[in-house]
């Protein structure tokens, strides 16, 4: 029999409203047995007790958007301090001498970074396959086993190459046959549907301006017929609403119905530049939205407009994405971005930490299609994020919960996936970080110095 744990009465849990669990919850197995209410006990039997009287428990985050591959190509100081376009063409050299060993490396650094900010839950969009890395999800597969977390890992695409008028270099294209073939191979291999499935595989052509629209058609047709998601950058910036004007005589949402793409099954990174017509067409075909406030400041895309995209009906998540854009992979200082930023546009009434938590945790479970995460209840996976208070920046709160996001909370102490600790006192069960920090970064020193040559 599976050993039950009580972590008992916790400072403040992110629980549904309508749910006393002020006494904290138990877990047995894989999943959320019981709801302790406030100067409860379980009622069941226990052999673990945790007291978590002086931590916050979280329903594990869930990132909506990453690319971890450019984990080596952080601060790269010939494309700081550029917008998308320009950035993109000054990292596009570097990432074609991206080999296996350097994503494995990225890959392994990401996630582990991801899960000891809180993050249980990773999808990453992995769209650079130049020759030699034409099997980059498998070795994504292998190093997010090694991690332990569970993982939605996206099978990007880029088909349009510079000669055919899309902006990466042809060298880093595949053309549409190599790309479908392998979309449905790794599907095959990797993808589980079932709940508490810890490997995921989603399809996903990168973006207007690097992928075909026929490449956009068959793709869609391809993730109907296998039934999985769909997922691509789209609105990110003006430059790219300009590229669809001129190529395709349409507004990019405009292109992505074209192509199918416009139904529940689709998540957009960014979704910043849409009309107000816009964003009810988005909300009527239920698609959903991955916030990046990081990103978007950085690159100086603009602010998504996030309480009228939900208002509309949209799904919405939240998501740090990649890590030359962010140059960070943490989901709880996420959170924290998402709360000032969308702060700016909609004020302090309509942004609280509740909102921005519960976009990292149940948003972001609704993008993925996943209804056994993302939420403390009952039959839900024993996906937990609990963060110790006992910090500087924690002392004298009057709002525990609030307290992760306003004072800015930075890493977990503990972390747990499917009822397993991957996490205990701020460590990773199974990584020496300076070990895997060192080899990551002769890594990146070897691709960022190969465009040289």
């Amino acid at each position: 029999m599976s050993a039950t744990t009580w972590l008992r009465s916790p400072a403040a849990m992110l629980a549904p409203a309508d749910i006393d669990a002020g006494g904290g919850l138990v877990v047995c197995g894989n999943t959320i047995t019981e709801i302790v209410a406030s100067g409860e006990k379980p009622v069941g039997e226990w052999q673990h007790e945790v007291d978590l009287g002086n931590s916050v428990v979280l329903p594990g985050l869930i990132n909506t958007h990453h690319h971890f591959y450019q984990t080596l190509t952080r601060c790269v100081p010939a494309a700081m301090n550029k917008p998308l376009f320009p950035w993109l063409q000054t990292l596009y050299p570097i990432w074609r001498s991206l080999d296996a060993q350097m994503l494995a490396s990225a890959t392994e650094l990401a996630a582990l970074e991801l899960v000891l900010s809180g993050a249980t839950t990773v999808s990453d969009h992995h769209y650079v396959f130049p020759a030699g890395l034409e099997d980059a999800i498998d070795i994504q597969a292998e190093a997010i086993g090694k991690v332990g977390c569970r993982a939605l890992l996206t099978r990007g695409s880029m088909s349009l190459g510079e000669s055919q008028g899309g902006l990466p270099p042809d060298s880093i294209v595949q053309s549409a046959d190599v790309i479908l073939r392998d979309s449905e191979r790794v599907i095959d291999a990797f993808h589980d549907p079932e709940p508490g499935a810890m490997l995921q595989v989603a399809l996903a052509p990168c973006s207007p301006f690097s992928v075909s629209a026929e490449l956009m058609l068959d793709t869609a047709a391809l993730a109907e017929r296998k039934n999985v998601l769909l997922h691509t950058h789209l609105a990110e910036t003006e430059d790219e609403n300009r590229f669809c004007i001129e190529k395709y005589g349409l507004r990019p949402l405009d292109y992505l119905e074209q192509c199918n793409w416009l139904n529940e099954r689709t998540w957009l990174a960014h979704g910043i530049h849409f009309n107000a017509t816009e964003i009810q067409r988005l909300g009527d075909a239920n698609v959903g939205i991955a916030h990046c406030p990081s990103s978007n400041m950085l690159l100086g895309s603009g602010i998504c407009p996030s309480v009228d995209l939900i208002k509309a009906g949209c799904r919405f998540g939240l998501a740090v994405d990649g890590s030359a854009s962010n140059d960070s992979s943490n989901m709880i200082q996420e959170a924290r971005q998402a709360l000032l930023q969308q702060r700016l546009r909609y004020g302090p009434e309509q942004i609280r930490a509740e909102n921005v938590l519960t976009w990292a945790t149940q948003g972001s479970a609704s993008l993925l299609h996943r209804e056994d995460i993302g939420e403390i209840r009952i039959d839900m996976q024993a996906d937990l994020a609990i963060f110790d208070l006992q910090e500087l920046r924690f002392s004298g709160v009057g709002d525990p919960l609030a307290a992760l996001v306003m004072c800015g909370a930075h890493r977990a102490s503990s972390v747990m996936v499917g009822g397993k600790w991957l996490v205990e006192s701020g460590t990773h069960s199974r990584y020496l970080e300076k070990e895997l920090i060192a080899r990551h970064s002769e890594l990146a020193k070897k691709l960022q110095t190969a465009v040289v040559h």
